[in-house]
């Protein structure tokens, strides 16, 4: 295995993270209705958790309200159950057809107080960067003491792993501050 291999290897690894982060942002409610706040809210149906994307289908009719028609009439009251055990904040409402999310303004402290979880959700990402950015110097010095890699090989290397770590952390940067100024959008 090459140097240019380990640190290509470490590149996913950063996307993976980034793509973990994307992911966490989707989930948060920030006062405008998304279909992810709760396509993966686990419901108990027929003995087994599932998805609620694997039992019914999500729409959003307006910016401010979720609606889940199940494809099973028997699933409502599963389905109100799973979002109230969820607790993500949001109350269902259950109208014998489909249930109704009605998604609340947010208030300032609240979007103050979800700002703060973005910035500990970008300082976890970050640290997720620099434990792969360890493993990756960690094995290209397993490298160079196995005689794979020489002393300027191995300066080289890590140069270009810092250089890819800087990418990461600046897409990170980047995407918690769009999240960041979407949330503080009234």
């Amino acid at each position: 295995m090459s140097a240019e291999q380990v640190i290509s290897d470490s590149v996913t690894e950063f996307e993976k993270v980034i793509a973990h982060l994307k992911n966490e942002f989707s989930r948060l409610q920030i006062g405008r209705a998304n279909a992810a706040l709760v396509e993966n809210i686990s419901v108990d149906m027929y003995g087994v958790a599932q998805p609620m994307k694997a039992i019914a289908s999500i729409s959003i009719p307006d910016p401010r309200s979720v609606v889940i028609q199940p494809w099973d009439k028997g699933a409502i009251g599963a389905i109100e159950k799973g979002i109230t055990e969820a607790g993500i904040g949001l109350n269902p409402v259950n109208d014998g057809v489909v249930v109704r999310i009605n998604i609340p303004p947010l208030t300032e402290e609240r979007r103050r107080d979800l700002t703060k979880h973005v910035k500990q959700l970008a300082e976890q990402a970050r640290v997720g960067v620099r434990n792969a950015r360890q493993d990756v110097n960690n094995k290209l010095k397993q490298m160079k003491g196995s005689g794979e890699l020489t002393e300027d090989d191995l300066h080289i290397a890590e140069k270009k792993l810092q250089e890819k770590v800087d990418e990461a952390n600046k897409k990170i940067d980047d995407v918690s501050a769009a999240k960041e100024k979407d949330i503080m959008t009234v």
